[in-house]
This record gives structure tokens, sequence and C-alpha cells, in this order.
């Protein structure tokens, strides 16, 4: 019980890195808080250094996600503390501790935990993400799409109700964190991934 705790702690203050803001100031670049959509996530990042410290801040922030799962599985943690670990590190990165409780929009830190959870989720998550982003051409449209089916997945191939619930409530609050990307998608204001010069201006 100790060991599973100290776990979920440990999961929500990795969580709390913010790969973006870390980024930005190795690359001197702009505090994302403050430029383009004021969000610390990797989309923001890409508009403001380009394609490069945005990959970097997807990975970090997927990696915040991936990791404390991988150690709960090496520990055999049950379904429930599976469950907690990853919810507690995708909070973490939209509630971080060390960042003033405001965080990115977890998209990058959900798939993290997908992956982490179990291979084909994130792969299958994934997959669709790419599909609806070549055909939309919006990342938060694609994301929003991917993690509305994120919960059938992860019941499909690990039917835990912990395991479901912990993936629903992640969904749920990825919909409110996208509440302004859906409201510009109503009234066709939301931007595109890429533009022509390769930069994203999408807010999500």
């Amino acid at each position: 019980m100790l060991t599973e705790t100290l776990l979920v702690i440990g999961a929500y203050l990795l969580g709390s890195v913010s790969s973006a803001i870390i980024v930005c100031r190795l690359m001197g670049l702009p505090d994302p808080r403050t430029q383009g959509s004021n969000n610390p996530g990797a989309t923001n990042v890409l508009r403001i250094g380009g394609k490069k410290p945005a990959a970097i801040t997807l990975l970090g922030d997927s990696l915040k996600g991936f990791i404390p799962m991988l150690a709960a599985h090496l520990m055999h943690a049950s379904p429930t503390a599976l469950a907690l670990t990853g919810l507690a590190a995708f909070l973490g990165h939209l509630y971080p501790v060390f960042f003033g409780f405001k965080g990115g929009k977890g998209v990058a830190t959900a798939l993290g935990v997908q992956f982490g959870l179990h291979w084909g989720v994130g792969a299958a998550v994934g997959l669709i993400w790419l599909f609806m982003a070549k055909v939309v051409n919006i990342s938060s449209l694609s994301a929003l799409v991917s993690m509305a089916v994120a919960p059938l997945i992860v019941w499909l191939i690990w039917p835990s109700p912990a395991l479901l619930l912990m993936q629903v409530v992640i969904s749920l609050i990825l919909f409110w964190r996208h509440r302004s990307n859906i409201q510009n998608m109503l009234s066709g204001k939301e931007g595109k991934i890429a533009n022509e010069n390769g930069i994203g201006p999408d807010r999500e």
C-alpha cells in the first residue's frame, strides 16, 4: 500500500515538470505561458520556436505519462494502482505544483499514459489521431476524436473497471480543457496544424 501511494505521488510530481517551459528556457525561447496561445504544450512551442523544440517538448510530455506507468508495471501494481498512477501523472501536467498549478492541456501526457498502460492502447489512439490529422488537419479535433474513442479501446484491450474509469475521466477532462478549441471549431476559427511555413498556428 505504501509503495503504491509513493508511486502515485511520484507520478504527480513527474507530471508537474513542465517540458514546454524547461525546453523554452534552455533554448532561449519566450515563456510559452506568455506567447501564442499561452499554453505550455508542444503545439504552442511549435508556434513559438519551430519543430525541434516542439518535438522535444512532445517527447518530454509523453514520457511523463509513460515512465510512471512503466514503473507501476515493474512493481506489479494492481489495475487500481495503475489507474491512479496514470491519472496522477496526467493531473500533474494539467496542474503542476512547480508552476503555479497552470499547465498544458494534456494530450501528449495522456498518450504517454496509454502507451505505458499497454502498447496496443497507445498505438490505436495514436493511429486514430494521425488519421484524423491527415483528414482534417486540425490538432485539437484530432486529439478529441482519438480520446473520445480511447475508453472503448482500453476496455477492449484491458477490460478493467478501474482502468476504464481512469480513461473516461482523462477524456472528459481533455474535452473540458479544449472547450475554447471546440468553440473555435464551431465558429470556423480553429487554426490548422501547419501553415505554408511549417509552423502550426493551431490553438491547442
